[in-house]
């Protein structure tokens, strides 16, 4: 079968040299027993890969089975993976498979795996070498004979200097690489993709076909697509669907398009969220150091613009942005003041308010404004964990890790 056949078959779209060359490497190596690793960004459909290995391989005719290493609970994740013993934990009231027992002869994909614990990291790497594992609360070793195939969206590397992931376990699963081309890199593809998109929805629902304007046509290719194919999918259909007029303009896709900076929480400004090889509590962390950052450096300009000397008398103020930023307290001395009559001026997009509150160092408290955000966006979401989780930026078994670090009560 050629590259050709392999996307009718798996319904894949798209011309670009990049995909078919990721879709040539699956090919190659889908008859041996190589472990592989399939690298790319969110939302570009890394999980195509492991299907067209299995279905080319000898183990076809066995099981196949998907797990998502960022959905399962730390505390559950061995037990998911390798099966437990009765009684080995509470509530274990039965014996149980795992994956690794039940996908035996067969294949795995593990996607996320960078979210795996250092722990459960252990347990596999067992697995891939020796193809032994042990249940939970279990002393016998079970033989497995199982095709692993991970994908992960973070740079690992990176992950592997943060003491995050094993590196053993990484040169085990990277026998074989797969990058897979981010939507961005094939923008061959994007007005392909949008029209089959579209029509398909047109089909399933019975409406008149869209076509694309011009003008329509080139944002499409100069939006940056930060969700891949799956934000393209998600705004093809909604088009299709809400807009009247049959022919798309630029202004009506600009509608279905996200507002990027709009109900974004500080840790995902300026991109902090994607950056590879920092965790959630890391990139946290960057942020909130560098707003105490800023702080001094505010107040340094301000001595400088003042001038003076002696023991001058401190007074407060608090500087409010009026677009979606935490707001800062710093104390000066009230002659070092630079505006009286006009603060605004000075500062863009901030009004500055006379504040008899002085900051305290404990206000700084990086965990109570971590515990903060997340009281947060619980709330917001009525204690949804999944909607709060994807509202800061992080997993949700972060979430659940973080609820129960900080005794945070959620009201269901």
């Amino acid at each position: 079968m050629d590259i050709q056949g392999i996307k009718q078959r798996f319904g894949i779209i798209g011309n670009s040299p990049l995909l078919n060359r990721a879709i040539d490497v699956a090919m190659q190596v889908a008859n041996t027993d190589l472990s592989v690793l399939v690298l790319g960004e969110s939302g570009v459909g890394k999980e195509f890969f492991p299907k067209i290995i299995h279905e080319l391989s000898a183990r076809k005719h066995n099981s196949y089975v998907a797990i998502n290493c960022g959905a399962i609970p730390e505390g559950t994740i061995d037990s998911e993976l390798f099966g437990h013993e009765k009684g080995s934990f509470t509530d274990a009231r039965d014996a149980r498979k795992g994956y690794f027992e039940e996908a035996d002869k067969g294949t795995i994909f593990m996607d996320e795996v960078a979210e795996l614990p250092l722990s459960t990291q252990v347990r596999l790497l067992r697995v891939l070498e020796t193809g032994e594992f042990l249940k939970v609360g279990s002393s016998k070793a079970q033989k497995t004979d199982v095709r692993v195939v991970a994908a992960t969206n973070v740079n690992v590397p990176e992950q592997i200097q943060l003491g995050k992931f094993r590196e053993d376990l990484y040169y085990r699963l990277n026998a074989i690489t797969i990058q897979v081309p981010s939507l961005k890199q094939r923008p061959e593809d994007i007005e392909l993709l949008f029209r089959k998109f579209s029509a398909d929805i047109s089909e399933k629902y019975r409406i008149p076909p869209l076509q694309l304007g011009e003008e329509a046509r080139q944002l499409l290719l100069t939006y940056p697509w930060p969700g891949n194919i799956r934000e393209l999918k998600n705004v093809s259909e909604q088009v299709t669907i809400v807009e009247k007029d049959r022919t798309l303009t630029a202004e009506a896709l600009k509608r279905s398009l996200p507002n990027i900076e709009a109900n974004r929480l500080p840790v995902l400004l300026g991109g902090r969220g994607n950056q590879a090889g920092m965790s959630d509590r890391e990139i946290l962390y960057s942020v909130l150091f560098d707003m105490q950052k800023d702080i001094q450096q505010l107040k340094q300009a301000l001595s400088r613009i003042g001038g003076g000397g002696g023991e001058p008398k401190q007074e407060a103020f608090t500087i409010l942005p009026t677009e979606p930023f935490p707001a800062y307290s710093v104390s000066v001395p009230a002659e070092e003041m630079p505006f009286k009559q006009d603060p605004v001026s000075h500062l863009p997009h901030a009004e500055i308010i006379n504040d008899p509150i002085p900051v305290h160092e404990e206000d700084l408290s990086l965990e109570k404004r971590e515990k903060k955000m997340i009281e947060q966006a619980l709330l917001k979401y009525r204690g949804n964990r999944r909607k709060a989780s994807a509202e800061l930026g992080i997993s949700e078994r972060t979430i659940y890790r973080k609820i129960k670090e900080y005794n945070i009560l959620v009201d269901n």
